[in-house]
């Protein structure tokens, strides 16, 4: 079984998987809404009792066994198998349409190279009659320019799932450059993993630097920041903001999803997996601390130009990403520049956790029939890798089609919520009380 070729890659390799686009998109907004600065204590107080566990826990067992997630707990547990077979299936259902971010952020990288950026214009030949330019937004019934492009432009959403429509070709060819470049990371396993890393897990920081300072510099952008921190000491009674900050601490870090079992496997029996451990967990909360500086300062400036206020523009997920920033760009200098560094951010962030997810089943796959699957069928490791990724890249062809908003919307509210508690806790009873 080969291994990482230094402590770095391994650490940059798990840090980049945890540090994905929910530390971009949800924690500052879930941040925000359950009570500013105080929702800092039931995060940590999670990321402690939960978070650092588990994440122990599962590298721990990945490290001491050198396999991963199936056959690591079914060599210590054999009843509770099921429990790494499904950690393994839902990290392949969600690659499938994970990527389909990824492509978003493609799409508009691509676009980010013209003279003028499409979406800061009314006047095409796709803009619906409420369009207005993102300044004067705030009028009752018009919608910004910035979501009118990525509603018919990007997305051509039909009116629901019942209504699939056409397939969208322009983002069809984003998605298949996405999944060849998830393939390239990952062809040759760890080898070409602990290289690609180096740069996808390290970028990020840097850009997200330079945005801060870009967003603090412009009007309005403390307010958004007194939003983001200013603590409202009665949401602390609020169960539901516990609840919230768990859950934020499962997927940011990336519990029961497999992928760090599979990437400590790879270590030697001897290494200090508890640093490692208390680096990756704290890493990846100061990184969703700098996304909230970033994100909120740059809503406080759109709050501004808006007439409106920070409550009334703060949002999450996708058009946090691909409406809310594209119209902060516009009151910058060069838009085309920060527009670029920006979505060539989002695809670095994406693509660390989508190839981690990828390599979960790869590392699975070779588990079950290691070298009679590669000696028999696929001669190569490449060839697998590639089969793994050509089925998933089929699987999530759906949610490029003009439908496919609503099947990705119900793919990722129901996937990977409420399964990883019970992942996690079945873990738990299979390592700490069924084996001791």
């Amino acid at each position: 079984r080969g291994q990482w070729k230094s402590k770095p890659q391994f650490l940059l390799a798990c840090v980049g998987y945890a540090v994905g686009l929910g530390n971009i998109w949800r924690f500052p907004y879930l941040c925000f809404k359950s009570g500013g600065g105080a929702f800092l204590i039931p995060y940590f107080t999670m990321l402690v009792l939960c978070g650092i566990p588990l994440l122990y826990l599962e590298m721990a067992i990945g490290q001491y066994t050198g396999y991963g997630p199936v056959h690591a707990l079914a060599s210590i547990c054999p009843l509770m198998k099921g429990v790494g077979v499904a950690t393994v299936i839902i990290s392949f259902i969600l690659c499938t349409y994970y990527n389909v971010v990824i492509t978003w952020a493609l799409y508009y990288l691509f676009n980010s190279f013209r003279t003028k950026l499409p979406w800061y214009s009314c006047n095409e030949t796709w803009s619906t009659s409420n369009c207005t330019l993102s300044s004067n937004s705030s009028h009752n019934g018009s919608i910004s320019s910035t979501q009118d492009f990525f509603d018919q432009v990007v997305l051509k959403k039909t009116d629901g799932i019942h209504d699939m429509g056409n397939m969208q070709w322009q983002v069809f060819g984003c998605f298949a450059l996405a999944w060849i470049l998830c393939f390239l990371c990952i062809c040759r396993g760890i080898k070409s993993v602990g290289k690609v890393v180096y740069v996808t897990a390290t970028f990020p920081y840097l850009i997200l630097i330079v945005l801060l300072v870009g967003s603090a510099t412009l009007p309005g952008a403390i307010d958004g920041v007194i939003y983001f921190i200013k603590p409202v000491w009665a949401k602390l009674l609020n169960v539901e903001v516990w609840v919230n900050a768990a859950a934020q601490n499962f997927n940011s870090i990336g519990i029961a999803f497999g992928s760090l079992i599979a990437f400590a496997s790879y270590n030697p029996r001897d290494n200090n997996i508890l640093k490692d451990t208390l680096c990756i967990s704290l890493i990846n909360s100061a990184t969703s601390l700098l996304a909230g500086f970033v994100i909120f300062s740059a809503m406080g400036h759109m709050a501004f130009v808006l007439g409106k206020e920070v409550p009334d523009v703060a949002t999450e997920g996708p058009e946090l990403v691909f409406i809310v920033y594209p119209q902060i760009f516009s009151n910058l200098p060069v838009p085309q520049l920060w527009s670029v560094v920006f979505f060539f951010m989002l695809v670095c962030m994406g693509i660390d956790s989508q190839f981690a997810m990828v390599e979960v089943v790869n590392t699975t796959l070779t588990d079950m029939w290691g070298g009679k699957l590669l000696t028999c069928y696929f001669k190569r490791k490449e060839l697998l890798v590639l089969c793994v990724c050509l089925v998933a890249f089929l699987l999530g062809i759906p949610n490029l089609m003009q439908g496919g908003i609503y099947v990705f919307t119900l793919l990722d509210n129901y996937t990977a919520i409420v399964s990883l508690m019970f992942l996690a806790f079945f873990e738990v009873i299979a390592i700490c009380w069924l084996y001791g």
